[in-house]
């Protein structure tokens, strides 16, 4: 997922420097999205993880 979040984000970054405004603002708005899903089921890993040692 981290992935996709680094694809989309290089993808508005050559958008926006080609001038195509809507795309880089979707694809930047995507990129972001997808990157606080990773952080929370990262999160949500690490506390399961923890809660299964004890």
């Amino acid at each position: 997922m981290l992935y996709y979040s680094l694809v989309f984000l290089v993808v508005a970054l050559i958008a926006a420097a080609l001038g195509f405004g809507g795309i880089a603002g979707a694809s930047a708005g995507i990129a972001k999205i997808l990157f606080f899903i990773f952080i929370v089921l990262f999160l949500l890993s690490l506390v399961s993880r923890l809660f299964r040692r004890v």
